[in-house]
């Protein structure tokens, strides 16, 4: 794995917010996941790419608690992790936007929103919902996004693809996340609402926020991402600040037609 050279001060300095070490998993005796090594940096977004079983999200299962890795180890926000569960990722900043959105049509978006994270008066079996605040919470963390959303009363089955993902996109950004890790999060959307998605996610950017991307959209991830890994076969075998790449070398790096 290399990293293009001729990065300016202002990249060398800034914080790296996930660092990833010698990271290796098998599943019996399919290693899915080789010697891996990166890092994302504090209000940069990072794209992850590669051909379908490269590792891309077996690596971002192993990021957020889903898988532990037989092998290598993460440091996070300057300290050595090694997460049990997703919940104890959640609880450090990492928030996963995973592709299949993880919301309950049936529930309005504040409920979603708030899904175990309710607010309530009280401990114990006499504590209370408080569902004003939740609804107004909710609005504010709408609104905060702009994101383009009904009523945060409305239920999540009437809401269209772009919007639900807007309300998945802000369920993660909006409990003090550090990383926001989003899994092809346009792939099943139309054109307005894959511009309006990616605001979003430039907008998490310029808050401050990580953002980890794995896309296969090459185009958006010379739009979107300052900076590119590439995954081939199980390993990171490429870093590329994206200023000083091209959609052509990449797809290269992947394909193994151009060495790293």
């Amino acid at each position: 794995m290399t990293e293009s050279a001729g990065h300016n001060s202002a990249v060398e300095n800034q914080d790296v917010l996930l660092e990833a070490s010698g990271v290796s998993l098998a599943f019996g005796s399919v290693q899915a996941l080789r010697d891996v090594s990166l890092t994302v940096r504090e209000g940069e977004i990072t794209a992850l790419v590669g051909d379908n079983g490269a590792g891309k999200s077996t690596l971002v299962r192993c990021i957020c608690g889903i898988h532990h890795p037989d092998e290598g180890s993460f440091v996070f926000d300057g300290r050595g992790v090694a997460f049990g569960t997703p919940q104890e990722a959640r609880d450090a900043g990492i928030e996963t936007v995973h592709q299949n959105l993880a919301l309950v049509e049936d529930l309005t978006v504040w409920q979603n929103l708030f899904l175990n994270r309710e607010i309530a008066h009280g401990f114990g079996p006499l504590a209370l919902l408080d569902r004003r605040a939740m609804k107004t919470r909710a609005a504010e963390m709408v609104s905060e996004l702009a994101v383009n959303v009904p009523a945060v009363t409305s239920r999540v089955r009437r809401l269209s693809g772009g919007q639900r993902q807007a309300v998945a996109i802000c369920r993660a950004a909006g409990f003090s996340s550090k990383l926001v890790i989003m899994d092809e999060p346009t792939a099943a959307l139309g054109v307005q609402e894959t511009a309006r998605v990616e605001e979003l996610i430039t907008r998490l950017r310029d808050d401050g926020r990580a953002v980890l991307l794995i896309s296969h959209n090459f185009d958006q991830v010379m739009r979107l991402a300052d900076q590119v890994w590439v995954m081939r076969a199980g390993r990171c075998v490429a870093g590329r600040r994206v200023a000083q790449t091209t959609g052509e070398e990449i797809v290269a790096l992947i394909t193994g037609a151009q060495a790293a």
